[in-house]
């Protein structure tokens, strides 16, 4: 019983530092709040849409993206210790977990971290984003897709809007 106090008592002593350590979130996390408001560009050569929105009392950031086709699909970014993660819901049923881990030369470089709903290991998905930010009015957006053994750059380019 007193090892069990002793062990509490410095897990509390330890606590405070331990919390501030994994919420000490990636700089690049105010850069991406940046995006809040409505873009519009184009993919492969048709119009495109997104918006980004602050939810969850500004600790996650919400895209919403339109394409010519009328396909909407969701991402939901927010830090994750010391990295930023983002949830891709796809309008092909599934959603892909990637992960990045700081800004260099304007750029976000988001890996595959997993995946979840797919009916087979081959089932097309998101693997990777590249985010350009080359200043407050322009984004591009590189998102990889692998369906198999082939993979698809797809390359959106924004003006903001509003």
């Amino acid at each position: 019983m007193r090892s069990l106090r002793i062990t509490l008592l410095a897990l509390l002593a330890l606590g405070p530092g331990l919390s501030q350590a994994a919420g000490k979130a990636d700089p690049s996390w105010e850069k991406l709040k940046s995006l809040v408001g409505d873009w519009e560009g184009r993919f492969e050569g048709q119009p495109a849409r997104v918006s980004y929105k602050l939810v969850s009392s500004g600790k996650a950031l919400l895209e919403t993206m339109e394409t010519h086709d009328s396909n909407q699909m969701v991402t939901l970014y927010h830090p994750d210790g010391a990295s930023l993660l983002l949830t891709h819901y796809c309008s092909m049923g599934n959603q892909s977990r990637l992960r990045a881990t700081g800004m260099r030369d304007g750029r976000l470089d988001f890996s595959f971290v997993d995946v979840t709903n797919l009916q087979s290991p081959d089932e097309h998905r998101m693997t990777r984003l590249v985010l350009s930010l080359p200043d407050a009015t322009h984004l591009v957006q590189e998102w990889t897709s692998r369906d198999g053994a082939k993979e698809h750059v797809g390359r959106f380019e924004y003006t903001r809007t509003k």
